[in-house]
């Protein structure tokens, strides 16, 4: 990190798991055939690591990530439940709401919850709406997981209720686009172009896009492009771009010839000690110079760093981006205004 920058950094997107929950759920068929389709992704954003099963890996709790905030100088992370409840039938999930938020209560101004209230049209429009007014209002909820893969389409016409909850209460919603990665998902929930219906009918609607919509990206960066409300985050498909840095160049690159840096935000989605890889890698982008010529890309700037780095997230969920750690420690993030 350049010595006179302080970066402010704001990470979406990350999961904890209840240990009880996953042992309860350890004998449906479902879980390892759940762990065994990750290895898919893991060899592409993790550097070819095999987590067995959740062992490779430091443990999915609040206690872990500050450790690993701590040294990746990251100010704020978003705490979110992992559901994955037709992994069991939909009789039990990975980690609920309320564990989330016993799990960061010790850690304010550090962790906020990114709540998930799904699968909301299987549990009930009106139900999810329920909770999402409790955890907003009560619980300081500051950004909305809405996780289709598990639940029905994006653009569902039956999830508008919610949506328009989401507009009066001013939450972001965080979505996962592209490929579902896991089984027994499919991926016709989430392809981006079902974004574009919601986008229509809801232009005052905050939408965070996960995955940058691979491999679709292109298709999720042209709907950026028309949509003003629409955010492209780079949660967890960061880890493969910091180890094969040419993508990054083309796939952010090609993504500042549509949107401003103000449009693209961090998450995480990855094992938490993945986190100095990513974050330092964004603390020193920049394209090469050949590319810039060749392909037209801009030069990545201070400004566009700390945007992406976490003043954009900071704006989206409504918390001020004032450093929680390092050498700027209460003071505002770099270039924040």
């Amino acid at each position: 990190m350049p010595a006179d920058k302080e970066y402010f950094v704001a990470l979406s997107e990350c999961h904890f798991m209840n240990p009880e929950s996953m042992e309860e759920m350890s004998y449906y068929p479902g879980y390892e055939r759940w762990w065994k389709s990750i290895d898919g992704v893991m060899r592409a954003w993790g550097g070819d690591r095999d987590l067995s099963g959740g062992e490779g890996m430091p443990e999915p709790r609040a206690h872990a990530l500050i450790e690993w905030m701590d040294k990746a100088e990251v100010d704020v992370c978003f705490a979110l439940r992992e559901s994955m409840m037709d992994v069991a039938d939909y009789t039990t999930c990975m980690s609920t709401n309320a564990f989330m938020l016993k799990e960061i209560e010790p850690y304010p101004e550090r962790m906020y919850l990114e709540c998930n209230c799904g699968p909301i049209l299987r549990r009930g429009v009106d139900k999810a709406i329920w909770e999402l007014e409790y955890l907003f209002n009560e619980r300081n909820a500051r950004l909305c997981k809405v996780y289709a893969p598990e639940d029905g389409p994006l653009n569902d016409k039956r999830l508008w209720p919610f949506y328009e909850k989401c507009c009066e209460l001013g939450i972001a919603i965080t979505v996962h686009t592209g490929m579902s990665y896991v089984c027994p998902q499919p991926s016709k929930y989430t392809a981006p172009v079902l974004l574009d219906d919601v986008c229509l009918d809801f232009p005052d609607l905050k939408v965070i896009a996960y995955h940058m919509g691979w491999p679709d990206t292109e298709e999720l960066i042209g709907l950026a492009g028309k949509h003003v409300n629409l955010y492209l985050s780079l949660s967890g498909i960061i880890g493969w771009l910091a180890r094969s840095p040419y993508r990054a160049y083309h796939m952010i690159g090609t993504a500042l010839q549509w949107v401003s840096d103000e449009k693209i935000v961090m998450g995480l989605d990855l094992a938490f000690d993945d986190m100095p890889l990513v974050v330092d890698f964004i603390r020193n982008f920049q394209i090469p110079e050949q590319l810039r010529e060749e392909w037209g890309y801009k030069e990545i700037t201070d400004q566009m760093r700390a945007n992406i780095l976490g003043l954009n997230l900071a704006k989206l969920a409504g918390i001020e981006p004032t450093r929680r750690v390092g050498k700027g420690k209460g003071k505002p993030g770099a270039l924040a205004s």
